[in-house]
């Protein structure tokens, strides 16, 4: 059995969320749904298409299943930034509990909890609100908990500011008030007291931590089926090597399958969601702290469904004079995470320039984020071939929609690179705003663990600093440096400039080379494409810039900008620096 997925706002504490209602293409089991509660921050952003993709065959058994966005998270309206997290994201399950059986009469719900998305759902059942609880890899205790998230932040920025003082937390670019901190320190499910009925946890393997759990809620009278299964650190490692855990997925749908149906009511079937052509515009309108009404619609760029995206733009005025000249920005994805950006940057940044006049589309590549693979492509793809297609889908609809006729592409890594790629393959577009680009060129075969570029330009500095230390050179004798590997960086890092320096020759002399950054660079500025590159300092990027884009950097300094941030990491993960780069590219938006 096939399914069928919708997108959706829903309406919670005040706000909205954002949600995808996965049904089956055929018959619907009535009796049973199930409800996704996504994971915190990182692990989201790693976990979001094997959600989907859960979320996809829980609905291709018969269970319409929806998965959502908590408050303040992915493309639900945000919150305050004391607001206490954690109750208000119970509430949002709760939400979610009536708007599925609201839109598909399912007469017994199930919530499906990833990781901290598993506490808060433990929580709703005490409420009544739900039938039973699927747990993997659940959250046992708060204060374990948080003291991952610190040993994490610790790790990753190491040279970075301090722990906050103020009892606030800030993983990988997301935040915990300080309210959410001594609510979760408190939080122990050995501690809980009554249990739904029914409870299926699937424990990781390598370091099960739920077994005690699954006994205390035997002891309080629940039917308990506890297993620990492989693939869960495959789920959250990366967003671009991400898979889904099979084996887990394969209990989950085991444990669905065997549910005992409740005969059907006398009643009248329950009212199924409109086709999709027939559906009335999916959109939620909200104000910003400054009191301007912004509208955010979710939308497909093409007839098969299979491009999706977000659209954010101010709503319009009765009776207001258009205005004089109509921007748009299309974010492309920062390598495989969804529309939403790192650390939730492109929603942040989408709604502070639909704010200052723009419509802002923010775009899933196909096979990225929430947008359907093209037959015969992988997943989580992060330079497909047909990436220009897939842009121009976007920039199109925004000049027919919206009314857009100045243009911006604007992305971080691969999105930065898709940007430039989709400028030099012929796109009208006015403004490139790109962020810590990895390559300028790809090719059909390429994999991101092949010997990056990155390391061909970093790397022989490193090499050239440890010469003169004594413990490099053990670590040579006892065989632990892969030297094959070293030769083949200094050979690139020669060629490197060797090319660089013929391509500024050839063009002196009007002889045209491939791959020629210079001369894309050139003739992008003479069409007066504006060029903004922005780097965290350090990226092996910037030196890549210099290196591939040659003398021709100097001469088209009037249409391209080059800016260094200090203190940032690949994605910005840190708020001080992540607030420059949002600076800086708004400055730059506007010209």
């Amino acid at each position: 059995m096939t399914s069928v997925s919708t997108p959706l706002y829903f309406p919670s504490g005040g706000g909205f969320l954002f949600g995808w209602l996965h049904q089956p293409a055929a018959e619907l089991r009535t009796d049973v749904g199930l409800i996704v509660c996504e994971p915190f921050g990182y692990e989201a952003i790693c976990a979001h298409r094997s959600l989907r993709t859960i979320a996809d065959a829980c609905a291709g058994i018969g269970v319409a299943t929806l998965r959502f966005d908590y408050a303040g998270t992915g493309d639900s309206t945000d919150i305050e930034d004391d607001e206490e997290q954690i109750s208000r994201w119970c509430g949002d399950i709760l939400a979610a509990v009536e708007e599925l059986r609201r839109r598909c009469g399912v007469r017994r719900v199930y919530v499906l909890g990833v990781r901290l998305g598993a506490l808060l759902a433990s929580l709703a059942p005490i409420q009544g609100a739900v039938d039973g609880l699927i747990a993997l890899v659940p959250v046992v205790n708060g204060r374990r908990y948080l003291r991952e998230l610190r040993a994490y932040q610790a790790g990753a920025a190491a040279d970075g500011p301090p722990a906050a003082a103020d009892g606030t937390l800030e993983v990988a670019g997301f935040f915990l008030s300080a309210a959410s901190v001594a609510r979760l320190t408190g939080l122990d499910l050995l501690k809980v007291t009554s249990s739904p009925q029914r409870v299926l946890i699937l424990d990781r393997s390598d370091l099960p931590a739920a077994g005690a759990w699954a006994d205390g809620l035997r002891a309080l009278g629940a039917e308990v089926d506890y297993r620990s299964l492989p693939g869960f650190p495959e789920m959250v490692s990366t967003p671009h090597a991400a898979l889904t855990p099979q084996l887990m997925l394969d209990a989950l749908l085991d444990w669905l399958r065997r549910l005992e149906p409740v005969p059907l009511s006398p009643s009248p079937s329950p009212s199924r969601l409109p086709s999709p052509t027939a559906a009335a515009p999916v959109e939620m309108h909200f104000r910003t702290v400054q009191g301007v009404e912004l509208i955010e619609r979710a939308v497909f760029l093409d007839s098969e469904r299979r491009l999706f995206a977000i659209v954010c733009a101010a709503a319009s005025i009765p009776g207001a004079a258009p205005p004089s000249t109509r921007r748009g920005v299309v974010l492309l994805n920062a390598g495989a995470t969804s529309h939403v950006g790192p650390n939730r940057m492109y929603v942040e940044l989408s709604r502070q320039w639909a704010a200052r006049g723009y419509s802002v589309l923010r775009l899933d590549l196909a096979g990225l984020g929430d947008s359907n693979t093209r037959p015969g492509r992988p997943d989580n793809e992060v330079y497909p071939p047909r990436a220009i297609d897939d842009i121009a889908l976007g920039v199109e609809y925004l000049r027919r929609e919206h009314g857009v006729e100045s243009v911006t592409l604007a992305g971080l890594c691969a999105g930065a690179y898709h940007a430039l790629r989709s400028a030099t393959a012929g796109l009208a577009i006015d403004t490139l705003l790109m962020i810590n680009p990895l390559t300028f060129y790809w090719q059909e075969g390429m994999t991101l663990s092949d010997l990056q570029i990155g390391e061909v330009v970093r790397n022989p500095g490193i090499y050239a600093e440890r010469i003169f230390e004594p413990r490099a050179w053990r670590r040579v004798l006892r065989g632990h440096v892969n030297l094959p590997r070293i030769a083949a960086v200094f050979r690139r890092r020669i060629a490197l400039a060797v090319g660089s320096s013929l391509r500024d020759v050839g063009r002196l002399m009007n002889i045209h080379f491939s791959n020629d950054l210079g001369s894309e660079l050139n003739r992008l500025a003479r069409q007066h494409t504006r060029m903004v590159f922005i780097f965290a300092r350090g990226e092996a990027g910037a030196t890549l810039l210099r290196l591939q884009g040659g003398s021709a950097l100097t001469a088209i300094v009037d249409n391209c900008r080059v800016h260094s941030i200090d203190g940032a990491d690949h994605i910005f993960s840190q708020s001080l620096p992540r607030r420059e780069l949002q600076r800086l590219l708004s400055s730059e938006l506007s010209g």
